[in-house]
């Protein structure tokens, strides 16, 4: 029977947790033998017991969680400690940040360990319930809301009241991916007025359906700004010129902005600069989703809100999923098990198939080597 390992999250700010007793017992009804560092699903709100009621066997360190198990499930990259565990040949599947931990990647490798990073999971329709970034975006976009309206310390709805009305906030959504129209979802439901942009001309659709406005120069160049693939091509430079302008004059009128946009391998784009910041109001607040890959906001300093000198505040916050732990630990732990399923073979034993279409993708060091093609030439 092959073993699960899931150990407790170590890295700084991490709550969550790699599976849920729900999914244990459903790993354990699929034939696997699941293995629990004590305590690893306290900060989400899962107690030991539970993990034991749910078929787990529960032992007090993650050397000892490691040390037999066929498959390490974590949250984050496995520390150095919990890599030296591993016996060679272990699959680890986690949120491995290959392009940026280098180090971690070729301990894994170094280790023997067939690596695989849920950021690769390919976005095709069978691997859809395995996508963990679009499971904790959804989270992401939601808190984002809720935290810029904690900061913003006002009303979020129009309030008309005997001593006078309260006049509904302004929000305005840049990137409208999962994470985004999350947010737009969520600040709607608040009562906000809300506009969102985005360089794709077919998120239009998505915004208007959510009841919010879409904010873009909408002429040619943009309506054939798609390719077949459904990616943004480039704009030429009058285009962002002109796009610019208009995203300026939004912004200074803004009481919450939220940027979201990110780009695989690289470093975050700019998408408000200094003099944006400088035109909005003073109590207005910006959320910074990106900030973990340098930040979509100049000015934007991660895990510190900054106050600026018109008396805007721009928020930097890592790993907002963690803030909504128990929910993002139950989507992931879900994602996770999902692709235990392609570590099965049709008789259900443990017999992975890296040549699967969505483990090839996801696959990057195995048999002492860094693998994946985009690694190797990064």
């Amino acid at each position: 029977m092959a073993i699960i390992a899931v150990t407790k999250e170590t890295r700084a700010n991490e709550t969550r947790v790699a599976a849920t007793p729900e999914t244990v017992k459903k790993l354990t009804a699929a034939g696997f033998s699941v293995v629990v560092q004590a305590g690893a699903g306290i900060a989400a709100a899962y107690p030991d017991a539970d993990y034991a009621a749910a078929g787990a066997t529960l032992v007090g360190g993650a050397a000892e969680a490691i040390k037999d198990a066929d498959v390490l499930f974590k949250v984050r990259a496995p520390e150095a400690a919990e890599i030296a565990a591993l016996k060679s040949g272990a699959i680890v599947a986690a949120a491995l940040n290959p392009h940026q931990d280098k180090d971690t990647l070729n301990a894994l490798a170094k280790a023997g360990a067939s690596a695989i990073a849920m950021e690769f999971i390919p976005r095709i329709t069978r691997a859809q319930v395995m996508d963990m970034l679009s499971s904790q975006a959804n989270l992401a976009g939601y808190r984002a809301v809720i935290e810029g309206a904690e900061a913003y310390g006002k009303a979020l709805p129009m309030m008309m009241t005997a001593a006078g009305t309260v006049a509904a906030a302004k929000v305005f959504i840049m990137g409208v991916g999962v994470a985004g129209l999350q947010a737009i979802a969520t600040a709607r439901r608040l009562g906000a007025v809300v506009t969102a942009t985005d360089v794709r001309p077919a998120t239009k659709e998505q915004v208007e359906s959510l009841g919010a406005k879409f904010l873009a120069v909408e002429d040619e160049e943009f309506k054939n700004a798609q390719t077949a693939g459904g990616y943004a091509k480039e704009m030429s430079a009058e285009y962002q010129a002109k796009q610019a302008a208009l995203v300026s004059g939004h912004i200074a009128k803004q009481d919450i902005v939220i940027t979201t946009a990110l780009i695989p391998g690289r470093p975050a784009p700019k998408l408000v600069n200094a003099e944006q910041v400088a035109s909005m109001r003073a109590g207005s607040v910006l959320v910074d989703l990106a900030i973990e890959q340098g930040g979509n906001v100049v000015g934007a300093k991660l895990n510190e809100t900054v106050i600026t000198e018109n008396g805007a505040k721009i928020l930097g916050a890592a790993n907002l999923p963690g803030r909504i732990a128990t929910d993002a630990s139950a989507l992931y732990s879900r994602n996770l098990f999902a692709l235990s399923g392609l570590f099965l073979n049709k008789e259900g034993a443990f017999a992975p198939d890296f040549e699967d279409e969505i483990l090839k993708a996801a696959l990057v060091t195995q048999g002492g080597e860094i693998v994946h093609p985009s690694l190797k030439t990064a």
